[in-house]
């Protein structure tokens, strides 16, 4: 069931990526200029100082605060006869007793993008009192566990374990590992006060725990300074495509956009080893001034085991096992999905002045989707969902060509296939399509203007209905911020 108002938490993240927006770091602009000498520091993680306590104690505590929230907030929520967030001693033994696990009907923002927030937020409690990824990731398990058996009346659901604690802690280490690199832009031993609250505004409990015990667990993370880029950009939205093929819509939806992205820890930058989870990941985040729909898309992808790869004159890469959260709203369907993958990014330096990077990675996860509330459908059999759950195999490609430091092409591919296995309804299937090309063109410095055309199709498939086949593409074209002066590559020579 819903846990936290939705404006509350879109809000927190626009402001946080505005935070982050707001200091390009010094080692982010250096990073990726080939004339750049400096070096980090390969060690691994190592911790000066945690504590055992602390994240357990504030875990109960914020779960305890979310309780009273709701209880007030959302007094008259009822299902089976029962307040939903009436939960008493009887009811949480009940639930620990029996252990019935189900689907839950939440709003699809609830289950697939609040709730990860709200694990993002546990896990970032452990992380800033001195743990690691996968410490962090065990508490922020347990305190949805918590959760579900003592905080809600109804039974408690599966897919609410698995976004909160896999997908949440995935976005927490990347809004941790953001957050530390503005403290460092804004100075490696006293951040000013500016910084200190753009970092908070990214990561909230590595704020709190900052602002009550100072630098006590500095040592979360190495002075390590990995290839970073990022980009902020603002711009225009114009469907060129959107319908349901069955019967046109015939309704197009302008909106304006801000988008925000960062690919760090990018293969190639001399010294920088990947021996903890996320030493590389990518993050994209994307929100429309739409209001039944802010959020068009966030998503992140990181490495959490593997290796380098590429001895050669001209490549250099890393290849092993990547975590994904990806959540895809366009205005005819959504799509979201957390996942293992196997795969690889790299770099290939093509001339002096030409570089190719790129991803490629082939998993599987457990996903959602389904249709829009509002677009019109042929039938009132509940098949057809507002969404609809299971395990997703799913694949991406992703390149980017940089030229002569003017000119950056893009281009993604993404398919999900939310099959019936593990689901709530194992007589149907979605397959969802997301493709885009953006071009991004330097004009002086930090300054640039873009485009961008994305295509999202939807078929699904189940028996009781007619099959139904949709499709969108928008074009986009706006103004860039860029991370550096500088759109050149990765050297390593």
């Amino acid at each position: 069931m819903t846990t936290m108002r939705p404006v509350i938490r879109d809000s927190m993240l626009i402001a946080a990526l505005v935070g982050a927006a707001a200091h390009p770091g010094r080692a982010q602009q250096a990073a990726l200029r080939p004339d750049s000498t400096s070096k980090v520091n390969p060690q691994s993680e190592t911790l000066t100082l945690k504590n055992n306590v602390l994240p357990a104690v504030e875990i109960t505590g914020f779960l305890t605060l979310l309780s009273i929230y709701d209880r007030i907030v959302h007094a008259s929520d009822v299902q089976d006869g029962k307040k939903v967030y009436g939960s008493t001693f009887a009811s949480t033994w009940d639930h620990l007793r029996t252990q019935t696990w189900v689907f839950d009907q939440d709003p699809f923002n609830i289950n697939q993008f609040a709730h990860p927030y709200q694990g993002a937020t546990m896990y970032g409690l452990a992380r800033s009192a001195g743990h690691g990824f996968w410490v962090s990731l065990i508490h922020s398990n347990i305190g949805s566990f918590i959760w579900k058996m003592a905080g809600e009346t109804d039974p408690p659901s599966l897919n609410d374990q698995i976004t909160t604690g896999q997908a949440g802690s995935l976005l927490g280490e990347a809004l941790f590992r953001m957050a530390d690199l503005v403290l460092k832009d804004g100075g490696a031993t006293r951040p000013n006060r500016l910084h200190e609250i753009g970092a908070a505004l990214i990561s909230p409990p590595d704020g709190l725990n900052r602002s009550v015990f100072g630098r006590r667990f500095k040592g979360t993370l190495p002075e390590t300074a990995p290839a970073t880029f990022w980009q902020f950009r603002f711009g225009g939205s114009l469907d060129a495509l959107s319908k349901d093929i069955r019967s046109p819509l015939g309704v197009l939806h302008n909106d304006g956009t801000a988008e925000f992205s960062m690919s760090y820890g990018l293969p190639g930058q001399p010294g920088y080893d990947y021996t903890r989870p996320l030493d590389y990941f990518d993050f994209q985040f994307s929100a429309l001034t739409n209001a039944k729909n802010p959020i068009e898309n966030i998503m992140v992808r990181g490495l959490l085991i593997g290796s380098k790869t590429g001895r050669g004159p001209s490549y250099r890469g890393i290849w092993g096992l990547y975590g994904s959260y990806d959540y895809i709203s366009p205005y005819l369907f959504r799509v979201s999905s957390t996942a293992l993958s196997l795969g690889s990014t790299g770099q290939l330096s093509i001339t002096p002045e030409v570089a190719l990077q790129g991803t490629g990675l082939l998993g599987v996860g457990f996903g959602a989707a389904g249709s829009v509330a509002g677009i019109p459908s042929t039938s009132t059999n509940e098949a057809i969902r507002d969404y609809h759950y299971g395990a997703t195999p799913q694949a991406l490609l992703a390149l980017r060509l940089l030229v002569a430091d003017r000119a950056m092409l893009d281009v993604a591919a993404r398919e999900y296939h939310v099959t019936g296995t593990g689901s709530d309804n194992n007589q149907g299937s979605e397959t969802i399509f997301r493709g885009d090309f953006g071009a991004t063109f330097r004009v002086y410095r930090h300054h640039a203007l873009w485009m961008q055309y994305v295509l999202s199709k939807r078929d699904a498939t189940y028996s009781k209905v007619a099959n139904r086949s949709y499709s969108q593409g928008t074009v986009t074209f706006g103004y860039s911020m860029l991370g550096g002066p500088s759109l050149r590559a990765v050297n390593w020579r």
